[in-house]
């Protein structure tokens, strides 16, 4: 079964609108885990405006499940992931003014930088993924960097679904049988939804995770949080 990962970080945007402690984030990951999310997902900005770094501290004594922590590395998150040791580090090249996750890394071009990275993450015993637009020769530079997953960027495959064009899928599956046959996990996130999710589940090879965040909220604030997870994971199987 494909694991499904709650990106919270609609919850803190949420929370930081009114300037006071609603909803309580600590609380809402406890209770996504205790709904039956196998785990819960965070991508801290430079600029806090939703995730804040404390609220990465704060949330490691409860996530009792798989701790998958996002972002640009740089020295900032290099130094909170290297202290709080989550289950995963999700490498994404968001630039400091980019308003939601857009591109994935040239793996090529950054493949030293990105083996620098993923080197001192690997020696603290930290899974490490890098998200990936789904072309081959991209996978095959994550790959060259030492990583143990990638997280393919799902947008052009949700935007494709959502109009009809179904074939935007089998680049997704080239790119998901190539990482299987050189020893990369993968798993996949952006724009994933209750509508899109068990396609896009029945043609990925060997999919370990989604991270799913802005739909499931989104759904939630009709169907009930604690609905919502258990209708994806129902998808997922």
């Amino acid at each position: 079964m494909t694991k499904l990962s709650v990106n919270i970080n609609k919850i803190a945007t949420l929370r930081n609108s009114r300037g006071g402690d609603t909803p309580n984030l600590v609380q809402f990951a406890k209770d996504v885990q205790r709904f039956g999310a196998q785990g819960v997902t965070i991508h801290p900005r430079p600029d806090e405006r939703h995730i804040r770094y404390q609220d990465a501290y704060n949330l490691k004594p409860v996530v009792h499940t798989e701790y998958n922590i996002e972002g640009n590395p740089i020295s900032k998150f290099v130094d909170m992931v290297l202290e709080i040791k989550p289950t995963q580090v999700t490498l994404v090249p968001d630039s400091i003014d980019t308003l939601t996750s857009n591109a994935g890394w040239d793996t090529i071009k950054n493949k030293d930088f990105l083996t620098e990275v993923i080197s001192e993450f690997k020696r603290n015993n930290i899974r490490t993924s890098i998200f990936v637009d789904p072309i081959l020769s991209q996978i095959e530079g994550a790959k060259a960097t030492g990583a143990n997953r990638i997280e393919l960027y799902t947008e052009s495959f949700a935007h494709q679904y959502n109009i009809g064009n179904k074939d935007e899928i089998k680049q997704y599956t080239q790119c998901a049988e190539l990482s299987n046959s050189i020893g990369l996990g993968v798993n996949a996130g952006h724009d994933l939804s209750l509508d899109n999710i068990q396609f896009f589940k029945q043609h990925i090879p060997e999919l370990l995770e989604v991270s799913i965040g802005h739909a499931l909220i989104s759904e939630s604030l009709y169907l009930g949080i604690e609905n919502v997870v258990n209708m994806y994971l129902n998808k997922l199987k």
